[in-house]
């Protein structure tokens, strides 16, 4: 008779689970210790022990799946910026004319600022947190953390915990900031981690253009795993961490136009909680661009609580390679007689996959609501994904909420057109590309921005 073999290895399994971050307590500043800020941290790393992290399980996180990601971040030493790639001078160009009304530039271990006076005169606060905190705690204790509360998610308290600094954004009542203020966040440097926290107040009857860009270089080159395999070949492909907080108050008869392009680079993993919070007759234009990251995770929710309240999203996305963008949208109306207007567009080649899932609440009480939301996709290569998730949630019986969502590839017949023209079928589909996107683009508010997002859409053509 024949013996069978049994065959054991010793070699150690990979786990296939991401574990937590090495992240501790004393990783936890702010200036001297006290204070507002230092409090406010304290207690969101208090969140941040008490929350579990997401896993596929949890139906916010069902199609993003998180388990490449390493956990061996460190946090930017002070000056590290100095021996990092600089940020590129395009990045830093003035949005209108040749001069910004401000701009603040957040580096590794270091920042920049820089104010018009005739704007302080005024009463616009525009610096970072920490100086915030100092010369300004009455307004800064009044705004911090009263929008995006550190318990609505593991990397929401994480990153109001350990943010090394952010910008504050004040605009007293009934000043109109006429000069556009201006951000970047340029988080370089692989196995570094990046927090971020931006805070925009409008008291009531005030207007402000606010453009912040959240950007990095390219990783080394990786290749892109099977399709059907999660993205664990990446855990240690020289990663890059980015968390962020974005609260937006707009007051009563406020309006704020507020414009934010993502283009981190392609190493990069991307958390990022978002929330604006409209009041009687106040009015947001708020405009996501969204090019770069390997993997992102964005939660935006617009909250009109106010009667009257008005509020449009819009957003474009293109991906390529294998990237993996995942938006979560809500447009919440608690208050009677408000609009809300989402339209978010996508572009997609590669490997590459789109996620976005988008609900409309109408709270009891909230009639004469008037809420619409859509999603439009264009799926550039046979192996490119995107899932499209629209949701309505309507407890009031006087409304007016509709919603859409397309998935589609180039129509053959438009690119037959052009080419019949006398146009080359590559330029054909960029000029079809360029179409799809133009609606966003029309909404956007200056020509330098506009010009910024379509370079870099024609970049990713071109890849």
């Amino acid at each position: 008779m024949s013996t069978k073999k049994v065959l054991t290895s010793t070699r150690r399994r990979r786990t296939t689970k991401f574990e937590g971050f090495n992240f501790t307590r004393a990783m936890v500043t702010a200036g001297d210790g006290s204070g507002v800020l230092a409090d406010y941290r304290a207690r969101a790393w208090e969140t941040f022990e008490n929350i579990p992290y997401p896993t596929m399980k949890d139906e916010p996180w069902r199609r993003t799946d998180i388990r490449g990601l390493k956990d061996d971040f460190t946090l930017p030493n002070p000056g590290a910026y100095e021996d990092l790639p600089a940020v590129p001078e395009r990045l830093l160009k003035p949005l209108v004319s040749d001069q910004h009304g401000g701009q603040i530039v957040l580096l590794p271990g270091g920042l920049q600022t820089d104010l018009n006076p005739e704007l302080a005169k005024k009463g616009v606060i525009f610096t970072d947190l920490e100086t915030a905190a100092q010369q300004h705690p009455k307004e800064l204790s009044q705004a911090l953390g009263q929008i995006v509360k550190p318990d609505e998610g593991k990397f929401a308290a994480l990153a109001s915990s350990l943010s090394p600094n952010g910008v504050f954004v004040y605009v007293p009542k009934d000043v109109h900031v006429e000069q556009p203020l201006h951000s970047v966040m340029w988080a370089a440097g692989a196995g570094l981690a990046h927090f971020s926290h931006l805070l925009i107040w409008l008291e009531d009857g005030a207007s402000l253009t606010f453009v912040h860009e959240a950007a990095s270089p390219n990783g080394a080159p990786v290749a892109d795993p099977p399709a059907a395999s999660p993205p664990l070949a990446l855990a240690s492909a020289g990663q890059t961490l980015h968390g962020g907080v974005v609260e937006i108050y707009v007051g009563a008869g406020a309006n704020l136009c507020f414009v934010e392009l993502q283009s981190l680079g392609d190493n990069v993993w991307n958390f990022t909680h978002e929330r604006a919070r409209v009041e009687r007759d106040g009015n947001i234009d708020w405009i996501f661009g969204a090019i770069g990251t390997r993997l992102t995770k964005n939660f935006s929710a617009l909250d009109l609580v106010g009667q009257g309240a008005n509020g449009r999203m819009s957003g474009f996305y293109f991906t390529d390679g294998s990237q993996h963008l995942d938006h979560d949208t809500q447009q919440n109306h608690l208050a009677p007689h408000t609009t809300s207007d989402l339209l978010f567009k996508g572009a997609l080649k590669g490997n590459s996959r789109s996620v976005w899932q988008g609900m409309i609440y109408v709270a009891p009480g909230a009639q004469q609501t008037d809420g619409y939301q859509a999603n439009r996709n264009l799926v550039l290569s046979d192996q490119a994904r995107a899932d499209s998730i629209p949701g309505l949630e309507i407890l009031a019986d006087d409304v007016r909420c509709t919603h859409g969502a397309t998935v589609g590839k180039v129509d053959p017949e438009l690119v037959f057109y052009l080419r019949s023209r006398g146009i080359p079928t590559e330029q054909a589909e960029r000029l079809i590309v360029d179409g799809f996107f133009d609606p966003i683009m029309q909404r956007i508010p200056f020509d330098g921005v506009r010009e910024h997002f379509h370079q870099a859409i024609q970049e990713k053509m071109g890849a």
